[in-house]
């Protein structure tokens, strides 16, 4: 460790997970530019709280004496084209660690994703290539930052820093340009030098004829796909008050709602992060999760044409979804009584950027609880259901993403990503058809793609010592004990080890996951559990031999269980960016480490196959996917018989 005098410090958070502050980032920053001499060169790819080790913070209670408060930082310094890692003590003023990361290139960092648009303008050869297609205004094209992908020993992380970017064409200022995409044209720019290093026109392919577009001022053009003369004039407005205000409360990043607590992180790679999630038990507050987070968002599309068939992206490791977010309208994202948070991240100068409104958080009535008539009696008992949601939505180029955590006061924890935005277009020559992919105009289609998302849960079901035991359901075997052949039966698996867990769902046997503790014991002797209730998703769709397969190892398989080790935070490895795979999760599990009553990490892939719609032209109506957390034997009967019997609107939910 290395120690300097007369550093200046920062003050001690309020609690050890409490996110970066913007002075924190900056003093992270003016450390190490002391510290290591860094110049100009050095660019700061991503600044975050270094997480204090999960035994300390367990062992920590306010009042007590802070912990140390670091901040982890990848650096990349381009002058030597080297990729660095640091931990500084913002609470010392010290450095705690240095290192090179040989062989690997960082994400894509926001003043490059900026850039690039006059980096490829600027081209002669990308120029010719427009003129070709009859374009001279180039002002009206936008050309996105595609992630390199890995297509040969070329692309290696060590070989250079480069970006693929594609380019598409506005007929006129603000239209909507993935109408217009200039299909076969693909450029290589070297991120490091500033230029494009190459440019492959695979062959003029006409310009779609017609307009798409959403916004106002251009969608009543007769020409649009699709053409709409005026907006409905039937929608009546829905107002949502809580004239007593929420239910819920914030201090700083923690949140109280009901019988839930739970901290609120944020990190520029991962976005929204829920810290110490636990559920007070009549004046007991139980554990349920640690940290939970969106670990990676994988994006392979499945159409080979010269355009599309390196886009497989990693949005988080290969852009990072935090500095990405928007910020949140209310009446428009949010609706209610609304409290948001904002979003600090930093620029590569290591200057904090704060993002106002990055998360919002707010209650929704979600219909009935749980009810029973006594058809005998008259009687009636109802109770409404109802969620806290906390959310955050990115835009990752021409997709947005909104990733929604849901608490029920029946003690369910649900997580659902929403995807709309615009799909990556592609064109045909008149009158053709894609094989692999949707028309959704004349001329214009969308590319057969999927979506991974891998959600990272460190478990902590009544405590760290968990395991995980796969229930399937099956019929039981004619015979004596079942006579009519009706009988079915639930079958247990403990996943006992890392070598077999790695688990696929299965909807024909009905197949969940519960995360147990052993050592805890329900009224009824069992082992308190959580169970993952998988939802709708689907397999990779590309084969296991294609060229950036190693790069999601991850997405083999829905359920992946690992012991619990604070390096291995992302499914995918730490630097996804032109890497030809294998990191992440395969290598994470190669020890085969023991999981039955350990502190143990629970990885859930959600896959989502998009087969493109004309429906989802020219901007996607909202597709979701999911899953949830649900007690199982963690209470002893329904945690939300006590909800008070009062309608939203204040009649009494019960009859005598």
């Amino acid at each position: 460790m290395t120690a300097v005098s007369e550093r200046p410090t920062t003050t001690a958070a309020a609690h050890p997970l409490e996110p970066l502050r913007a002075e924190e980032i900056a003093a992270a920053g003016a450390l190490l530019r002391e510290l290591k001499g860094l110049g100009k060169t050095a660019r700061f790819v991503f600044v975050t709280l270094h997480e204090p080790p999960k035994a300390d913070v367990l062992a920590w209670s306010p009042g007590d004496d802070p912990l140390p408060r670091e901040a982890a930082v990848t650096l990349y310094e381009r002058g030597e084209k080297r990729t660095y890692e640091a931990v500084v003590s913002l609470s010392a003023g010290e450095l705690v660690s240095w290192r090179a990361v040989e062989g690997v290139q960082p994400s894509i960092m926001a003043e490059e994703f900026e850039a690039c648009e006059d980096i490829v303008r600027s081209d002669p050869r990308w120029q010719e290539a427009m003129r070709r297609r009859g374009v001279e205004d180039f002002s009206l094209t936008m050309i996105d930052p595609w992630a390199s992908s890995y297509t040969g020993p070329e692309d290696h992380p060590s070989a250079r820093r480069i970006l693929r970017p594609l380019t598409w064409l506005r007929a006129a200022p603000g239209e909507h340009g993935y109408a217009r995409p200039v299909e076969g044209l693909i450029v290589i720019v070297d991120l490091d030098a500033g230029e494009v290093v190459d440019v492959q026109d695979h062959g003029v392919v006409p310009f779609p004829p017609k307009p798409g577009n959403y916004e106002a001022k251009w969608k009543h053009d007769p020409d649009n796909v699709p053409a709409f003369e005026r907006d409905r004039d039937d929608v009546k407005p829905i107002e949502i008050t809580q004239p007593e205000g929420p239910s819920f409360t914030v201090d700083g990043h923690a949140l109280s709602w009901q019988k839930w607590r739970l901290r609120i992180g944020y990190t520029p790679r991962e976005g929204l992060v829920l810290h110490q999630v636990g559920y007070d038990d009549r004046g007991t507050l139980r554990p349920v999760v640690y940290r939970a987070s969106l670990a990676e968002m994988y994006v392979p599309y499945g159409d080979p044409a010269p355009t599309h068939r390196f886009k497989n992206v990693f949005d988080q490791g290969e852009y990072g979804i935090g500095w990405l977010a928007n910020s949140l309208t209310l009446g428009c994202d949010c609706v209610g009584h609304i409290q948001y948070l904002d979003g600090v991240v930093n620029n590569q100068d290591c200057e904090p950027v704060t993002i106002p409104n990055a998360i919002c958080i707010h209650e929704e009535d979600v219909g009935i609880g749980w009810k029973h008539t006594d058809f005998r009696s008259g009687a009636v008992e109802v109770r409404r259901r109802r969620r806290l949601v906390i959310s955050t939505v990115v835009t990752v180029g021409n997709y947005e993403y909104g990733y929604f955590w849901y608490l029920y006061n029946d003690a369910t924890i649900e997580y659902e990503v929403k995807l709309t935005g615009v799909i990556s277009t592609g064109a045909l020559p008149p009158g053709e058809r894609p094989k692999h992919g949707e028309l959704v105009a004349p001329g214009l289609y969308g590319p057969n793609h999927q979506h991974f998302f891998c959600v990272r849960l460190d478990m902590a079901v009544d405590g760290p010592v968990n395991r995980v035991v796969e229930v399937d359901s099956q019929p039981s075997p004619p015979g004596p004990d079942n006579p009519h052949g009706n009988a079915w039966e639930t079958v247990r698996t403990v996943l006992a080890s890392e070598a077999v867990a790695q688990r696929d769902a299965d909807a024909n046997r009905a197949r969940y996951w519960r995360i147990e503790n052993p050592s805890a014991r329900s009224a009824l002797g069992e082992a308190t559990a959580y169970s993952l209730m998988p939802g709708a998703s689907a397999p990779r769709m590309y084969s296991p031999d294609a060229v950036f397969a190693p790069r999601a190892g991850f997405a083999a398989h829905q359920l992946w269980v690992t012991a619990y080790d604070e390096d291995q935070r992302f499914p995918a490895g730490d630097y996804p960016n032109q890497n030809p795979g294998g990191d992440g999760l395969p290598k994470f599990v190669e020890g085969d480490r023991p999981l039955d009553g350990t502190d143990l990490v629970v990885w859930y892939t959600m896959g989502a196959h998009h087969v493109v719609r004309p429906e989802d032209w020219p901007v996607m109506p909202v597709t979701s996917i999911g899953f949830m957390l649900r007690p199982t034997g963690f209470f002893d009967g329904n945690p939300a018989l006590d909800v008070p019997p009062t309608a939203a609107n204040g009649a009494a939910c019960h009859a005598d």
